[in-house]
This record gives C-alpha cells, structure tokens and sequence, in this order.
C-alpha cells in the first residue's frame, strides 16, 4: 500500500470511527428508549420499519445525488440530515408524542442514511483504485470492521452507561453533536478520487438512469442478482434481533431498568466485529471460494439466533451472542469484496445502494412481523422465527456461487473484472447506457 492509498485508507477509517461512534451511542438503548416514550413493543419496531422504509424510498434518489453530484456530497447531506433528524427524535421522547410523529421522523432518518450507504464505500473503492493499490479490498473492509467495532463498543458502552447515570434522552444529543464534528471533518479531507460525477442529465432524467443501471448491473446480472434477493432475509432478520436483544437480555437478567446490561448486548457485537474484521481475510483464505465462507456464515447464524430464543440463560446467552455477532461481522468483508468485484466502477454507487434498499425492504415487513410476535409470544419465540426465515437466504446464495463469477474465487481486488450482463467488460467499446 503506497502513501497515497494509505490516506485514503485513513480518511475512509476516520469516516467510519466517527460515523459509528455517533450512531453506536443509542444502539444499546434505542429499543429502551421508544418504550420509554410510551409505545408498545409493536410500535416500537414499527417505528424502526418506517425507518427502514424511509431508506428503501430514499435509496434511489440519493444514488443519483452521489453519482450525478459526488460521494463527497452525499456524505455531507447525510450527516446534516442525521443531525437534525437525531434532534427531533429526542424532543418526541420529552414530548411523548404520538406514533404517527415516530412514523415520519424514522421515515427522514431513513433518508439521512440512503446518503451513505454506498457512497462511502464506493469512494473508497475508486479512490484506492486511483491512486494504484491493488492488493485485497477484505483486509481494507477488515480493518473498517475493527474500526467500526471500536468505535461502537465505546459508544454503546458510553451510551448505556450515560443513560443509567442522566436519562434516555442524553445519548441522542451527544449523537447529533459527534455527527456536526464529522461534517466538518469530511468538508476538509474528502476529495472524489477515481470517480467524476456525471452531470450530464436532470434529476428525474439521472434517476431513470439510475433505476436502469440497477436493473442492467444488478438484478439481470445473475450473480448480483442472487446476492441482492437474498439481503431482505438477512437484513432484515439482522435488523430486528440487533435490536431486540436489549429488552430481551434485560428480561433474562431481571431487571428491566439496568440500562447499561443493555448496552452490554451492542458492546458485545462491536467486540465480535472487531475479531471479526480481524480475521475476516484469514477466514477468506480457509476457502477457495467467496461464496462457500458466505453461506456457511449464513447458516452458522440462523442458528445461532434460533439457540438464543431458546435459551433462557443469562450467560449463555451472552456467549451466544457474541458468536453470532462474530459470524455476522466475519462475513461483511468478505460479502462486500464479492459484490464489488461483480460491479463496474461507473456503477458501483448506485448497484451496493439498490443492494441497501432491497435490505432495507425486508426489514420494512419483517421487523414489526417479529416485532408482534414478541408481544404475543416474547422475544425467545420471535428470536427463533427469524432465524428460521435467516434460512430462506440461503438458496438464493447457492444460485449466486452456481453461476462462476471470476469475483467468488479473486483473492486479488484487482482480478475480477466486472462484465455487464451481456457477458462483455463495460470498457471493451460496448456503449453505456
């Protein structure tokens, strides 16, 4: 890695530690929090499904700002969005406000994150990429999940430990206030390397464009395609138990007031993703393909979620999580270096953010499904539905690794090199549409 590429790399680590950091201080206590607003357990997850809603909505017209304007700018839209919507959130907790407000504020938090999902890791891809570095994308991916994982065991830890010692609403602020610092960081550092927006066309011109180069680069390319169809399983079973193990874990321990066991649960998967991120290229290498650590991380963690509904052991339950979370975190790396070894640069953006959305989609139904089951059935029963509907990702993945793509077996980031569905390299004179 020449110096270039190691500033890229540090630029895109400070960008995740802050990220995280802000967003990893209500982790722990979120689900406490909307409880403690007055909703139900239902409304809880349902206002977290408007959130997710809010980025299947967004995805799209955010991609076009970040391939039409720039990544750097979609960033920075993101962080003021997050800031102010992070704002709200707390004065409808002082407020009590009803649901339908949770609704619409989740809806726009959603949109703060449609403006980073994609273009971060895109920029970095490109620019790393333009400044000559060719070695593997898994150990720079790795070292952001160890990044990101220190960053959100500090901040969920923090966040738990804030709240027990002020109240629910304080983690939210210190959130808004970390989000103002990253703008301004970002403002001064971020430059698009490797990647020239195309400004070409109107908003409503580029976001049809937009949609097509979905479609063209990522669901009529089969082996995109079968990664992307199985993200709603995944994601949005992910979603929902991130999430529901802190009510679940305080209910085991016994005490539904000890706010800083719930942050416990995120300060764990940040410990995992740091192993993960860790070995995440060493586990790469255990096999020759991409695919095979995919669908194994795949079933090891729809079990993993089924053992811990079952479960009724505090203890257990902790060791439970933290090797769910690592075969979580393991695998990221490793599913990122696949679709972007799968993808063209000109696209790259726009292809992970419809990936994003097709996640966000299956959180939008399946977290206040989940959601309902824990106020019929409790948080064991509905732990163990979605690791079985975790299962119905994993054929989806098969379909992906049975189509060959040179990216399931690259050890080198710069091997693969994207095709369109057609089968020809997108700058072999073929026109782009």
């Amino acid at each position: 890695m020449n110096a270039d590429a190691r500033r890229v790399q540090r630029i895109y680590l400070a960008l995740m530690l802050g990220n995280t950091l802000a967003a990893s201080f209500i982790w722990g206590i979120n689900t406490l929090f909307l409880l403690d607003a007055g909703l139900t357990n239902f409304e809880a997850f349902a206002a977290n499904a408007f959130f997710t809603a809010g980025m299947v909505i967004f995805e799209i017209p955010t991609g076009v700002v970040a391939d039409t304007v720039g990544r750097k700018v979609s960033y920075l839209l993101g962080t003021v969005t997050l800031a102010v919507t992070t704002a709200l959130y707390w004065m409808l907790w002082l407020w009590h406000a009803p649901f339908v407000w949770w609704a619409i504020v989740s809806v726009l938090l959603g949109l703060g994150f449609t403006f980073f999902s994609g273009a971060v890791e895109a920029w970095l891809v490109d620019a790393l990429a333009f400044v000559g570095y060719r070695g593997d994308m898994e150990s720079v991916f790795g070292r952001g999940l160890v990044v990101d994982g220190i960053a959100m065991f500090g901040g969920s830890v923090l966040g738990g430990v804030i709240a027990q010692a002020t109240n629910l609403g304080v983690p939210f602020l210190l959130r808004a206030g970390v989000l103002v610092v990253m703008f301004v960081f970002a403002a001064f550092v971020m430059r698009d390397l490797g990647f020239t927006p195309d400004k070409s066309e109107g908003p409503l011109a580029a976001t049809r464009t937009v949609l097509r180069d979905s479609i063209r680069y990522g669901l009529r390319c089969p082996s995109v395609r079968y990664v992307m169809l199985a993200a709603p399983f995944a994601s949005g079973v992910g979603i929902y138990a991130f999430y529901a193990l802190q009510p679940y874990l305080l209910e085991l321990w016994g005490d539904t007031s000890a706010y800083g066991i719930a942050g416990l649960a995120a300060a764990l998967l940040a410990l995992a993703q740091v192993f993960g991120g860790l070995l995440a290229p060493r586990i790469r290498r255990l096999f020759r393909m991409r695919t095979t650590t995919i669908i194994l991380a795949s079933v090891a963690g729809a079990l993993g979620l089924i053992a811990l509904g079952l479960n009724s052991i505090f203890w257990l339950a902790i060791i439970l999580l933290a090797v769910w979370g690592f075969v979580f975190a393991a695998v990221g790396p490793v599913r990122q270096a696949y679709l972007n070894g799968m993808i063209p640069s000109k696209q790259r953006a726009t292809v992970l953010s419809f990936d994003s959305l097709l996640g966000s989609a299956g959180g939008v139904v399946i977290q206040p499904a989940l959601g309902r089951a824990a106020d019929l059935w409790g948080y064991g029963t509905s732990l163990v539905i979605g690791g079985a509907i975790e299962v119905i990702a994993i054929p989806f993945l098969f379909a992906s690794r049975r189509q060959h793509d040179p990216a399931d077996a690259a050890i080198d980031a710069a091997a693969p090199v994207p095709v369109s569905p057609e089968g020809v390299p997108p700058d072999a004179g073929a026109p782009q549409g």
